[in-house]
Order: structure tokens, then sequence, then C-alpha cells
């Protein structure tokens, strides 16, 4: 438990280093929220036109009064604060993060069962179970006990069933993973106010895109907390090298976390793209909660809670769902905490809809 914090505490810090380094990069740049140049002052730059079934604060880019997130944080945190608080009452985001771990859970075991049959295809299932140890460190016990179960009933079927096995889970798991991405696609429009008006083709790249990009995410994830051990090992580095490296794993993970993130903010919502800078304070706060939840919740299930006296043997898999939805609910807020910056940054309100 002490590495893991330590680790933690790395992260922490080096991810809060990096955000500053790029905001204060970006202080001087001219664009504009939407990530266009700014007009000269001596001329009114159009109105954009602004598409059916929206009204003028949603257009994007928009029209703003300040070109980069700081200066808002600075002046305005109250009312970013208060405004945010309002959007995730608004948009129920409970309930939206709710269906997003739905999906994920769909998405989740065939994921774990194509992994497993890959990596059983070069190595035997006592090496996986070893390796597999090595995940306990980052993810809530009862997580770890739904993996770990999962990972047993995949290796049962025996390695000459491993290779018909990866074929078919693997298609199965992008489908799957396809679906869970859309979800978290969706829900992003909620955050952002905005409709879906993608096309199919369009619509269905992207979010292939982003499936191909979190299995990476993920391989390259558990690589870094995998790997690392098995690597110091095998060259015999010992003493206070290996524990530097070993303790920078989980920066580069956090950093890792940071790129998914901001990704996921500037291109998955149904709108014009917008400048990097403005997606950085989302990204900040969702990196360093996660972390920070993540390890509070594992100290909590592994010292208090115990789901298996109220759920039996669906304790394990509930602690999994918690986990999921925390998740989930810290990702949807820093959508929301960019969105608010983005709106107090253009002087709009939000067009808020009968319907929510």
């Amino acid at each position: 438990m002490a590495r893991t914090s330590s680790g933690f505490l790395a992260s922490l810090a080096i991810v809060a280093g990096a955000s500053a380094a790029g905001w204060i990069a970006g202080r001087g740049a001219p664009e504009r929220a939407g990530g266009r140049p700014r007009e000269a002052a001596t001329t009114m730059p159009a109105a954009p036109a602004v598409p059916a079934g929206r009204t003028q604060d949603d257009t994007d880019p928009p029209a703003a009064r300040f070109h980069q997130p700081l200066p808002v944080l600075r002046r305005q945190w109250k009312a970013v604060l208060r405004g945010t608080y309002a959007r995730i009452n608004d948009d129920r985001l409970m309930l939206v993060a709710a269906g997003v771990v739905f999906y994920g859970l769909l998405a989740l075991f065939p994921g774990i069962s194509a992994l497993v049959s890959s990596y059983a295809l070069f190595t035997d299932g006592g090496t996986i179970n070893g390796h597999l140890q090595q995940l306990a460190a980052i993810v809530p016990e009862g997580t770890y006990s739904v993996i770990e179960d999962q990972v047993g009933r995949v290796l049962a079927n025996g390695e000459t069933r491993l290779g018909l096995a990866f074929l078919s889970s693997l298609a199965l798991a992008l489908w799957s993973v396809n679906g869970g991405v859309k979800a978290v696609i969706d829900a992003s429009n909620v955050v952002y106010d905005k409709q879906e008006s993608r096309g199919f083709i369009k619509l269905n790249a992207l979010s292939l895109g982003f499936t191909i990009g979190a299995l990476a995410a993920v391989l390259s994830a558990i690589g870094l907390v995998i790997a690392t051990p098995i690597a110091l090992s095998m060259i015999g580095m010992e003493g206070q090298g290996a524990v530097l490296i070993g303790y920078g794993r989980w920066p580069l993970l956090a950093l890792l976390t940071f790129a998914g993130l901001a990704v996921l903010y500037r291109h998955a919502p149904d709108r014009d793209t917008p400048h990097w800078r403005w997606v950085l304070p989302g990204c900040v706060f969702a990196t360093l909660a996660w972390i920070v939840g993540s390890a509070l919740l594992s100290y909590y299930l592994g010292n208090f809670a115990n789901y298996d006296a109220t759920y039996g043997s669906l304790g394990a898999a509930i602690g999994l769902m918690i986990w999921m939805w925390m998740t989930a609910i810290v990702v949807l807020v820093g959508g929301e905490l960019n969105a608010e910056i983005e709106m107090q940054a253009k002087g709009g309100r939000r067009q808020r809809s009968s319907a929510r």
C-alpha cells in the first residue's frame, strides 16, 4: 500500500506540473476558444450562422471575451463552480454515468477474454496469473477479483482452444467496446448541450477510432504496470534505481490518462473542434480526481466495505460497478467544467431544455 500511495502522489505532482506548464505556455496565444485566429480589432467579426434547432449561445466557436481558460478561472471561479454544479444537476449526471457503466460492463468481459486469449498464445497460464497480480496495485479489490475470475475462466478452456477464443472474443470485444464508446460520445453531447448530427459513417468511424485508441491505451497501461517489474528483474536492477523506475510508471500512467481525456473532450462532442487549451481544466480535474478517487475507493473497499455480506457472490461485481461509476462521473464532471468555462468565456447563458 505504501508503494501505491507514493506512486499516486508522484502522479499528482507530475500531472499538475505538466498542466500548469501547458497553461502558462498558451497564455500569450491569440486563438479563440474555438481554435480560430482572432479578428483584427478594427473590424467586427461576422456572426456565425445558427444551425436549425440551436440558439445563438449554442453556436461554435463562441465570440469569446477571453482567449484562454485561465483568466476565466481567475476572475470568475465562483461563477464557474456554481455553473458546473448547476450543470451536474440539470443534466442528471449520475444517471447518465450509470448508463455509461452499463455499456462499459457489456464491453469489459469480452475485452478481458480477447486480451487473455491473445496473451496465452505466447505464454502459459501460470505466468499470466503471476503478471495479473501486478494489476492489484491500481484497481480496487472487488474490481481485481472480478478480473481474476474472468481470466481463470478463459484459461480453463485450455491452450488448444485459446486461438479460436481469441478470434471470436476479439470480434465481440470490438463490437461491445464500440457500443460503450458510443455511449460515452452520447454522454459528452449531453455535457456540452449538443444534439448528435454526424452521419452514420462519420459517427461510426469516430467511435471505432476511439475504440482502437481505448484498447491501445489499456494495453499500454497494463504494459506499464506489468512489464516494468518484469524488466527490472530480468536486467537484475536493484536498489534506489529500481525503486525510482518503479515509481516512474505511475506518473506515466497518469499522463496517459490525461492525454486520453484531452482527446475525448476535444473530439467526442458534436461541435467545432476547440483549441487544446480549452479542454485542459477538465483534464486536470478528471485525472487528479480519478487517481485520488481510485485510491480512496480501493482503501475503503479493502478495509471497511463488506459487500459479500449484503450481495453474496455479487459482492465483487458491485465493487467493480462502483469503481466504474466513479470513473464515469469524474470524466463527465470534467467535461461539465470545460463546458461551463467556455460558456463563461463567451459571456452567454446556458439554454436549458424543458425536456430535461
